[in-house]
């Protein structure tokens, strides 16, 4: 059913309307589009341009509507050119002309952007408590290791020896900033574009801050220009699954290396793994792989709509229409990565052994020596040298630092004292690094502990929305 069509001769050609027609993926909009058309009525109804008999006879077809689209017994037909035809060719099935009356003082322009605004608040709400999920399963792993040693890496190569538990909480701390940006998105979306029109408002004695707060939206547009043409928050949401999906891609990254028979650290639970069809040896860590190659699909959709927002001239363009796809995509890519690295994550086992044994390996604690020359105030240009000059003369030697004698000790620098070997072991450098944020395990305990503090404020946050949300919804 076409929602247009009074000053045309002839009517599409097939190839104009299989390239314009969006019902095929904007269908799922169906549920807003209602929610959206419901608080229509009311302002229509308020404003004195709906008898309260008919708006009362629209509320209730459009709730037998959205029974029916929930149910599957509504569906889109071969000629709906998008959602909204489709749904209103459903209404006035059942209420005859009448069904057309919603049409008054709104365009698909207005009437769209608000249905995406609504479909993307639920799903970033959905998105955002996952990742609450995914930092409890981080953390709380990253708790069963705080006192276990290994490697720090910088340039993939060991640089010092940190708390296993530290290394595991960095990527929550990530996410708690996706979580703060998607707080940020959740503040801009939250404006309503009903009752711009077209573009420029309309003549009709409507009240665009009253159909706001009857869909919970925290304010109305302030320019009806902007209202139909604004999708930053298209962009800005894509943006914020492509950092999302940096993140999951280093955590898969890693837990690939850990899993591979060269590191040998972790071992992957089999529900998290697969074998191979002619290797009977092999354990694959798909999920993490594909951790790391979704992150590919999630920022080229993000290019795709910058691509398409570039240069839109004026208002409402068809251009516009590309905006769902991508965003669609990647929202359904997360939904289902998330749980899977979750899972993953919560059971994975790491040897313990193995990586306390690869802690102090190339020369790691170098920078202990170094230190330990500063606090005899020592300048560290100095100090570096001649911990620099400690390892020159291991690699020449085959050995490590703590097996230098006391004389080449003083050899090499006067203030290497036999005192310098109480700072040669993995342990006395982990307990040294109490500053704030370091990786002394009794610090990473905290920090675990005030991790999860806030995961759990945020995910009661998240869900006190969703159910605000729903009832919204539900109204």
């Amino acid at each position: 059913m076409a929602l247009w069509g009074g000053r045309f001769t002839d009517s599409s050609a097939d190839s104009a309307f299989a390239l314009s027609c969006s019902i095929e993926f904007d269908w799922r909009l169906a549920p807003y589009d209602i929610r959206s058309s419901l608080a229509h009525v009311a302002v229509l109804e308020s404003s004195g341009l709906l008898t309260p008999t008919d708006a009362g006879a629209i509320r209730q077809g459009l709730k037998e509507l959205a029974e029916e689209v929930n149910a599957g017994k509504f569906i889109p037909q071969a000629n709906d050119e998008d959602v909204h035809s489709a749904l209103e060719r459903g209404l006035t099935e059942k209420l005859g002309p009448l069904g057309g009356a919603l049409r008054a003082g709104r365009s698909r322009n207005d009437q769209v952007t608000t249905d995406l605004r609504l479909f993307s608040i639920d799903h970033m709400l959905e998105v955002g408590s996952m990742i609450t999920t995914l930092q409890s399963a981080i953390l709380e792993k990253a708790a069963q290791y705080i006192n276990d040693s290994a490697p720090g890496f910088t340039h993939i190569q060991h640089a010092q020896p940190v708390s296993f538990g530290h290394e595991l909480a960095k990527h929550a701390h990530a996410f708690a900033r996706d979580l703060d940006r998607i707080n940020d998105w959740l503040d801009r979306t939250s404006v309503s574009s009903l009752g711009a029109g077209a573009l420029a408002g309309s003549s009709l004695p409507l009240d665009p801050a009253f159909t706001a707060v009857n869909l919970g939206f925290a304010s109305s547009f302030a320019n009806s220009i902007d209202a139909v043409s604004d999708r930053d928050y298209v962009a800005e949401a894509l943006f914020i699954f492509s950092l999302i999906g940096i993140h999951l891609s280093r955590i898969g990254q890693e837990w690939t290396l850990w899993a591979s028979t060269e590191f040998a650290w972790a071992e992957v639970s089999d529900a998290y793994s697969t074998g191979s069809s002619i290797m009977p040896q092999k354990k694959n860590p798909d999920i993490a792989e594909l951790a790391r190659g979704k992150s590919g699909r999630l920022l080229g959709n993000l290019v795709s709509v910058l691509t398409m927002l570039k240069a839109l001239p004026f208002a409402y363009n068809r251009d516009l229409q590309e905006d769902k796809e991508p965003l669609f995509d990647s929202i359904d890519t997360l939904l289902l990565l998330l749980p899977a690295v979750a899972g993953m994550i919560a059971t994975t086992e790491f040897d313990r052994e193995k990586m306390a044994m690869a802690a102090p390996l190339g020369f790691t604690l170098a920078t202990e020596i170094a230190d330990y020359l500063v606090l005899k105030k020592i300048a560290f240009a100095q100090a570096h040298e001649a911990a620099g000059s400690c390892v020159k003369l291991c690699q020449s030697t085959n050995r490590q630092l703590h097996e230098l004698t006391d004389s080449e000790f003083l050899a090499i620098h006067s203030a290497l004292d036999p005192g310098v070997r109480m700072v040669l072991s993995v342990e006395g450098a982990l307990h040294s690094r109490t500053t704030a944020g370091g990786t002394a395990p009794v610090l990473v305990a905290k920090q675990i502990a005030d991790a999860l503090a806030a995961n759990a404020g945020q995910a009661a946050l998240i869900t006190r929305a969703q159910k605000v949300f729903r009832e919204m919804m539900a109204s």
